[in-house]
């Protein structure tokens, strides 16, 4: 029987009395028993109903019950059925937290507007600061990147800081090392050839032209062409691990990881980046809001996490995602709205740049 086929088969009264242990469980995590049901609720059964009502639902396994004495909690079943049956919040909601966005990023619009390194910055600890779980940015990924034009300014001892800005408006300063004896007219030339040459072209796509003419020796023969490879190469070598994260020192203040077990779960999914790596270029693939609760991800240092994510787009092509990651006791409703509205924000934004 699958996950589908439990949820069809609650009645009305399964999903009240389901609904409200988990938004119990979600305000306060302790076991929800059914007397603090009937009293919060207005849900119109004796709490000998109740009882009986959580105890199928335990038997569907969507609640687990800790002790023999004490109420139920969720199951990461049972948050699958809350998650999947969660309405759309309402738009005066949705506007709320819009606002509450903007007035996060209000001291440093223009600096938002202008890098979109800094954006992410800044998403991150709104999300954080919102939530109280971990925001994570998923940038563009370098193969997705579009070179628009790199600037090189002579620093020193054959030290060059190249500016790099792509198609989205990410301006990437990076050190670079060339020969002492290149002047800033060199470099200057040098510039002018690269953005003549490769301007809309992927980051991918110029690597694969580079690594073409290294092999060409008339390129080589051409001084300013074997200098433009040698710097090129060197300016687009991005690091395709790239994850944008913030709050997680404040997320650990959450009773749900009061235990360092939990704590050293939380820390290690979080600089193993390539599992969330894995997991967000996966959530990239499709559309709207997803929500990965627990056990469902099959990786052990996920098993009490839960990633609530949303693709940024720039027109039809997605990007990027955006991200909460907490514990599976997550006010699923909020991070939703949340997360998609600062996806909607970041889309808005790339468009803009254009």
């Amino acid at each position: 029987m699958t996950l589908r086929d439990y949820i069809s088969d609650l009645d009305e009264r399964s999903r009240q009395v389901l609904f409200a242990v988990i938004e119990s469980y979600i305000h306060k995590p302790e076991p929800v028993g059914s007397r603090f049901v009937t009293k919060k609720y207005s849900i119109g059964f004796s709490p000998a109903t109740i009882r009986n009502i959580m105890s199928d639902l335990e038997d569907l396994g969507l609640l687990a019950q800790p002790h023999t004495s004490a109420g139920r909690i969720p199951t990461d079943r049972g948050y699958r059925c809350y998650v999947d049956s969660l309405l759309r919040p309402t738009g005066q909601l949705e506007s709320d937290i819009y606002r509450e966005l903007m007035r996060e990023f209000s001291s440093s619009v223009e600096a938002v507007r202008n890098d979109l390194a800094h954006m992410f910055h800044e998403v991150t600890d709104a999300l954080s600061r919102m939530s109280n779980y971990v925001g994570v940015v998923l940038p563009p990924k370098p193969e997705q990147t579009v070179f628009q034009r790199i600037d090189l300014m002579k620093y020193r001892d054959g030290h060059v800081v190249a500016v790099l800005m792509t198609d989205q408006g990410m301006m990437r300063n990076k050190m670079i090392q060339v020969s002492p004896e290149l002047s800033q007219d060199d470099l200057t030339r040098i510039a002018d050839y690269l953005n003549s040459e490769y301007r809309g072209r992927t980051v991918d796509e110029i690597a694969e032209h580079l690594v073409a003419l290294v092999h060409d020796e008339k390129a080589l023969w051409d001084r300013l062409i074997a200098r433009a490879i040698e710097v090129c190469q060197q300016a687009l070598n991005f690091n395709k691990d790239d994850l944008y994260i913030s709050g997680l020192y404040d997320a650990m203040d959450l009773p749900d990881f009061a235990d360092i077990g939990r704590i050293r779960q939380l820390s290690k999914a979080i600089k193993d980046k390539h599992v969330i790596l894995k997991l967000l270029d996966e959530f990239s693939r499709h559309e709207g809001v997803q929500v990965l609760i627990g056990g469902e991800s099959l990786v052990s240092d996920l098993s009490n996490l839960s990633i609530v994510a949303a693709p940024y787009r720039e027109g039809e092509r997605s990007l990027g995602v955006v991200a909460v990651i907490g514990p599976t006791r997550m006010d699923y409703s909020k991070a939703i709205i949340m997360v998609d509205s600062v996806a909607r924000y970041v889309s808005r934004a790339l468009e803009d740049q254009r």
